[in-house]
């Protein structure tokens, strides 16, 4: 069962690696850098700031950075060590079959995906933080989209991206439950008001969110500029 799995995640990583266009190299490798996100994480404060008293605002910056050190570690510091599965660009067995981009070839080992993990724990905490449909999807889309860009760049196994996002969803699933207890303990809300069209049912102006999800819809209109300038 495990070698059917093993042939069925490198046929699917053959298919879905690379591609014969340099425009999309440069796109997919953008998106998978962190530093290409930093405005949409600072409107993100922005946003959280804004809707919460000081005390929350601090707590919902602690449980979000939790939530990726928590990923991260169970990722990079518990799975890749412990079942030492070779990244596909690694892999002696299939390594000189992946399209790699830009000599770009990852570390050592693969099994789980940070990205994945990462992006995913971010999305589900912020999906059960925010209650807003208009939210949840752009940032599902771009959670998925980071998680394939590893799998375009020969990084990761679809495997690798799955398990990761498991963990992903049950890390900022895990997340939040605790950071509602601790807004209960420490005796602090959603701040409370009318029930309005303006306002998401957690108490986040509805306009703030859309502000953040064009900042997310903004920044992948000049990742194929910087793909282009970067990749020439």
């Amino acid at each position: 069962m495990i070698e059917y799995l093993d042939t069925l995640d490198r046929s699917l990583l053959l298919a879905m690696n690379g591609s014969e266009s340099f425009f999309l190299d440069g796109v997919m490798k953008v998106i998978t850098t962190t530093w290409v996100w930093i405005p949409m994480f600072v409107v993100l404060s922005y946003v959280l700031l804004k809707n919460n008293s000081p005390k929350s605002f601090l707590l919902t910056l602690v449980a979000i950075a939790l939530t990726v050190v928590v990923c991260d570690q169970v990722a990079s510091g518990i799975c890749k060590p412990l079942f030492q599965r070779f990244r596909p660009t690694q892999d002696p067995h299939i390594m000189y079959l992946i399209d790699v981009v830009d000599g770009y070839r990852g570390g050592r080992y693969g099994f789980i995906s940070s990205h994945a993990a990462n992006t995913f724990g971010i999305t589900v905490f912020l999906s059960l933080l925010f209650r807003r449909t208009s939210f949840t999807i752009p940032f599902c889309c771009w959670a998925v989209l980071s998680s394939y860009s590893r799998i375009y760049l020969g990084v990761h196994y679809p495997g690798d991206i799955l398990c990761g996002c498991l963990v992903g969803c049950l890390s900022g699933l895990l997340m939040h439950l605790l950071y509602v207890r601790i807004l209960r303990l420490i005796k602090e809300n959603s701040p409370q008001r009318r029930a309005s069209a303006l306002y998401t049912p957690t108490g986040y102006l509805v306009s703030d969110l859309n502000l953040l999800v064009l900042t997310l819809l903004l920044t992948y209109t000049i990742i194929p500029v910087i793909g282009i300038c970067m990749m020439g």
